[in-house]
């Protein structure tokens, strides 16, 4: 029996930021740098690409991963979800006698992310008893204290969205500390996943990260933020993934 199995779900049919996963980002497609992490951190038997598109194959295979199957293009649009995705790369290895005890995602559109971030994780996961561990980071603003915008009638009126909350005339800074998934790390259990058809009932522990590693790119303003990051000094480290 294999261990792990590392996904990268990479589609080519993204729709905020059209083919964003084959992006250029100073030098290289953004989708190589977890490619790249993915097998420095030395955790994983298999680290497969999940993709319908044929140029997203190429480029997984040009920087180590394995494209061992095509997606369904169906799974690749909405209403179709991570769990879809991860359960269909599962029950395709398992076709052919390959079985895993977990499953960890990591997302393309996370490139800041680092290798000791996924080491990091995986020995906090090792060490509970959780079935399963997701990556955030703290929210840049407490939701406590939001507010809607309520149209009454031809005139938009604005009501604290959580009206019962204590906090909801508490400065941010008073509040406590929330967080929010950032995209770049799940780890599962197998067996819980396939059980539960999901994760998100699950015992999940959280693996705190930095801001500055937590940028999901789904947008042309997070790609321009990314593209600035990558080319100033604080990630020339970024580079030698490549050497």
């Amino acid at each position: 029996m294999n261990t792990t199995l590392c996904i990268i779900p990479a589609k080519g049919c993204s729709i905020r930021l059209p083919r964003k996963n084959v992006l250029p980002l100073n030098g290289h497609p953004m989708m190589a740098y977890i490619i790249r992490k993915a097998i420095k951190s030395k955790l994983f038997q298999t680290i497969c690409v999940s993709t319908e598109d044929a140029e997203v194959m190429k480029i997984a295979e040009k920087y180590g991963a394995e494209v061992p199957f095509v997606r369904p293009d169906v799974l690749s649009r909405d209403p179709s979800t991570i769990v879809d995705v991860m359960l269909h790369a599962l029950e395709s290895y398992s076709n052919d006698g390959i079985v895993f005890e977990r499953i960890t995602v990591l997302l393309p559109t996370a490139p800041f992310v680092t290798v000791a971030d996924i080491q990091k994780a995986h020995e906090i996961y090792n060490k509970s008893d959780a079935d399963a561990l997701l990556s955030v980071t703290s929210t840049e603003f407490p939701p406590y204290n939001a507010w809607l915008i309520e149209d009454t009638g031809g005139q938009n009126k604005l009501t604290p969205c959580f009206p019962e909350s204590p906090y909801k005339h508490t400065k941010s800074t008073e509040c406590p500390t929330t967080y929010r998934s950032n995209g770049a790390i799940l780890i599962v259990d197998t067996k819980k996943l396939y059980e539960n058809k999901g994760y998100q009932g699950l015992k999940i522990i959280p693996y705190v990260m930095p801001a500055e590693h937590s940028l999901d790119v789904d947008t042309n303003h997070e790609y321009m933020l990314a593209k600035c990051f990558m080319e100033s000094s604080f990630f020339e480290e970024q580079q030698e993934l490549f050497l």
